[in-house]
């Protein structure tokens, strides 16, 4: 992969591609910044290299329009407040005013272009549209993970025409999930949750391939659990996926590797607030009951397979997250892989947010950003924004 440290900065136009795509509060306060943090050691860098930087991103889903509720304007003056350095803002991401307002871009400033998707050339990866963007710059880098997965235009089609680099962020991401899916070390974990397996499959199977054990929890489960029998009550499951939930059992089973499901769980009549659950088997649910959490004796078996393990990766919580009541399996299994041995990498943004939550950053050894760019790369998919750095 080609990175930043390959190219000379010095006095050059570098139109780099971030994730700024952050949650905001209906004033325009932005309420997470750890993606705008992530991409800072990049936009230091080049600063430091006396390169003039154009930045890059979206925010939101204006469908091709322009939106100022979507304006990155919020985004830039954050990024100042970060930097304790102005970042000048561009009405616009291509055309005469972008390029007045290069004019007076001195080495080792910032302009931030506004939100690329007001275009609908941009999502189509229009040659014209990336081209326009191209004309920006004398180099190109990379350093969103989080669409990387997508082929867009300032994503992918911008490497037509600039050299291009992976930025350190990208850089990290591609060699932390390389290390895990390709030189692992034994016992290897994978731990899954989350609500729907549709959009997981191809993941649970390049898993079974690549992983000694998966662990399943959540609404995933749900599904694996009807496949093998047991009946689950009113819990949320996908019918139209049995049949497949069951050839996965079966391959595990052939292939000798370890698929656990929970034991026992954690049941309520609905989920609302101060609602509360009792603890079942797994082969007690009431018909009149879902399944909310893994429970105690699930969280110990499950516990006790990431204490033994070199290698774990986890993505999805493993009940109603959200719900206070529900979130003690995940928060639980947060904090058996924090204090585990092992290389551990979290992706998913309900499972980073429970690291988060319980301060628990520092004790694993990579929180990925990439949301679907994280999951499709595990799965074996190759990732246009990654490609477009590979030599």
């Amino acid at each position: 992969m080609r990175t930043i440290r390959d190219a000379d900065l010095t006095g050059k136009r570098v139109l780099m591609r971030v994730d700024f795509n952050v949650p905001m509060d209906d004033e325009g306060h932005i309420t997470d910044d750890a993606r705008i943090v992530a991409a800072l050691p990049t936009i230091k860098y080049i600063l430091d290299q006396g390169g003039q930087l154009i930045l890059m991103s979206h925010l939101g889903r204006p469908k091709g329009k322009r939106n100022e509720k979507l304006s990155l304007r919020p985004v830039a003056k954050h990024l100042e407040k970060l930097l304790n350095e102005p970042v000048q803002m561009a009405d616009d991401c291509i055309g005469p005013a972008v390029h007045e307002a290069l004019d007076h871009l001195n080495s080792g400033q910032i302009l931030m272009l506004e939100n690329v998707r007001f275009y609908p050339e941009e999502e189509k990866n229009d040659p014209s549209f990336a081209e326009s963007l191209a004309m920006l710059a004398d180099i190109y880098v990379n350093d969103a993970f989080g669409t990387a997965h997508r082929a867009h235009a300032s994503t992918a089609g911008v490497a037509d025409f600039l050299p291009t680099y992976a930025g350190f962020l990208l850089e990290k991401e591609v060699q932390m999930l390389r290390q895990v899916l390709e030189n692992p070390g034994s016992p290897k974990i994978a731990i899954m949750g989350g609500a729907k397996i549709k959009d997981k499959l191809g993941l649970v199977k390049n898993f079974l391939n690549k992983m000694d054990v998966l662990l399943l929890g959540g609404g995933m489960a749900n599904t694996f659990l009807k496949a093998s029998g047991i009946d689950i009550g009113k819990s949320l499951y996908e019918p139209e996926l049995i049949d497949q939930a069951r050839e996965i059992l079966q391959m595990a089973a052939e292939q000798q590797k370890e698929i656990i499901l929970p034991v026992d769980v954690v049941v309520t009549a609905e989920i609302a607030d101060g609602a509360e659950g009792q603890i079942v088997n797994v082969h007690e649910v009431p018909e009149d009951q879902m399944i909310v959490d893994i429970g105690p004796e699930t969280v110990a078996i499950f516990s006790q397979k990431i204490a033994t393990a070199q290698t774990i990766i986890w993505n999805g919580p493993l009940g109603v997250y959200e719900q206070a009541a529900f979130a003690r399996g995940t928060q639980e299994v947060a904090k058996a892989i924090a204090k585990a041995q092992a290389i551990s990498v979290i992706g998913g943004g309900d499972s980073a947010a429970a690291i988060h939550d319980l301060g628990l950053e520092k004790e694993v050894t990579h929180i990925s950003t990439g949301g679907g760019a994280t999951l499709e790369f595990l799965e074996g998919i190759e990732l246009p924004g990654v490609k477009v750095c590979e030599s």
